[in-house]
């Protein structure tokens, strides 16, 4: 059965109800089940290996509430030629419900390696497991995001991020400098997969120093949302600190900025207040919801080194979500929020070159799990631009499912 649901759905009085979609809709395929609770993570990674076979997941015991420090989520996999059933590998506590522990295959052997994060005593580190093998590298620092060549990552202090976003960081670890808005003892790192071996390459102080205003020094600063270029020539990342607004209520004020992986040649990109979501379009355009004080809040497709950005999609991608770009390049995937009173997530694609949008499905998202806890359907290809996973809530438990788009993206 197909597991959408319809248009004019209502929330069912009790959990796991599931409602045929509207006949436009592609099918959607469940690839994990209860009674245990499976997800991925975030939207930028792949979660399939390079055959298309197995698929890499996280499960967990409950879906309701933050982890806390004690506990563990399990690092698995999925045969999608199977009947569902999740081996375990491994497990992490170093996790979160938003970008799980950073899991995905490593690009220099992408059948059988795979990296996440972990917490490795009083710190936390990445694991790099041969799952054919079973042999573990543990390396120093955890990942943030990974170069599309394997080789290399770049790193943050999760800790920190955990306190500025809950959701995003992870809970175990105290941060020593909780008090200092703008350490340069923290920023980025960049560490060699192969070797273990890292730098300090931007600092929070380093960058907090580029064009202040009157808010920089109201509320503590931190880095997140890292991603190489298509080529790994420059990586992106967002740099947030928190403000106080004119009636006193707090925020955050988000820029962003790209660079070189030695952290040389750093550029700010956007300073207009707010950057969401993005992904690479090339080696030097970058897609993301962001605003422009003089046009407003779009996706903007950005040119790196410049103040260039032209608005994709206006009139037809109308709000934030998590994009990305099919293998060709063709199409852009992304996501909505929970809308109106049914509280449905759409996940939907767009044709750059038709400038069409096409909604794929649209799913119930309770509405008594928001904030850190909530579940983004974080919509993500597969290796050949065929099929579309993602997390989601709607039959009553946190699963993934499959949408089979090969019938859209063909045309």
């Amino acid at each position: 059965m197909n597991s959408q649901l319809s248009a004019d759905w209502t929330a069912p009085t009790e959990g796991g109800n599931v409602v045929a979609a509207p006949a436009e809709y592609p099918e959607c395929r469940p690839l994990t089940r209860g009674p245990k609770h499976h997800y991925f993570g975030y939207y930028d990674k792949f979660p399939y290996d390079i055959t298309g076979r197995y698929l890499l997941a996280l499960e967990t015991d409950f879906m309701d509430r933050p982890p806390t420090p004690d506990d563990a989520a399990r690092i698995g996999i999925v045969d999608l030629e199977g009947d569902g059933n999740f081996e375990p590998l491994d497990e992490t506590r170093a996790w979160n419900w938003q970008q799980g522990t950073h899991l995905q295959w490593l690009a220099t052997a992408p059948d059988r390696k795979i990296i996440y994060n972990i917490r490795d005593g009083d710190h936390y580190a990445a694991c790099v497991h041969d799952i054919q093998s079973g042999d573990k590298t543990v390396l120093p620092l955890p990942i943030y995001a990974v170069s599309r060549d394997g080789t290399q990552a770049v790193s943050i202090n999760f800790s920190r991020l955990h306190a500025g976003r809950p959701g995003y960081g992870y809970n175990g670890v105290p941060d020593p400098l909780p008090d200092e808005l703008h350490p340069d003892q923290y920023g980025i790192w960049r560490m060699d997969l192969q070797t273990g071996e890292h730098d300090l390459i931007i600092t929070l102080d380093q960058i907090a120093a580029i064009e202040p205003d009157e808010t920089t020094e109201q509320g503590k600063h931190w880095v997140n949302h890292l991603q190489f270029s298509t080529d790994d020539s420059r990586f992106v990342f967002l740099h947030r600190w928190r403000r106080i607004l004119p009636d006193g209520r707090k925020s955050h004020y988000t820029r962003m900025f790209t660079a070189s992986p030695d952290g040389s040649d750093l550029y700010l990109l956007n300073r207009d207040d707010m950057t969401s979501h993005f992904d690479w379009k090339s080696g030097n355009e970058i897609l993301a919801w962001a605003r422009r004080f003089d046009i407003g809040d779009y996706y903007l497709l950005f040119t790196d080194h410049t103040q260039d950005a032209e608005i994709i999609g206006e009139g037809v991608l109308n709000c934030d979500g998590h994009c990305s770009y099919s293998p060709d390049g063709r199409f852009i995937l992304t996501d909505t929020y929970p809308q109106g009173e049914r509280h449905l997530r759409t996940i939907l694609l767009y044709n750059n070159a038709a400038g069409e949008r096409t909604d794929i499905g649209a799913f119930y998202s309770p509405p008594e799990l928001q904030g850190e806890i909530r579940c983004d359907l974080h919509p993500r290809w597969n290796r050949d631009g065929t099929r579309v996973c993602f997390d989601s809530m709607h039959e009553g438990s946190r699963q993934m499912y499959e949408i089979d788009v090969s019938g859209i993206v063909s045309i």
